[in-house]
């Protein structure tokens, strides 16, 4: 399953003697292809391929073009997963959160 780091923000605030910060991340996955096979005749059909897989290095063309099914990566269904890290400094304390 690849992963790409899309946005990552911290923020800090000081509340009274307790230090805060938080990170936020957000997670770009491309999974199931849904380009339809059976346009052509009228009808709708998917190839089964579940999760996208690059043919080549980021930033080449290839990187665009499934492995697997030989589609565009546009094709596949974009899931996104945004995660929360909350921080007190004080206490070594982490918060996990998903949305």
């Amino acid at each position: 399953m690849r992963r790409y780091n899309l946005r990552s923000s911290d923020s800090s605030r000081n509340q009274e003697s307790n230090d805060y910060s938080r990170d936020v991340r957000t997670y770009v996955r491309y999974g199931e292809c849904e380009k339809n096979q059976a346009e052509r005749i009228g009808g709708h059909a998917v190839d089964g391929c579940r999760e996208f897989m690059a043919s080549g290095a980021e930033g080449t063309p290839q990187a665009l073009t499934c492995a697997a099914c030989g589609c565009n990566r546009s094709f596949h269904k974009l899931e996104l997963r945004t995660e929360v890290v909350a921080n007190h400094g004080r206490h070594g304390q982490s918060l996990h959160g998903q949305r």
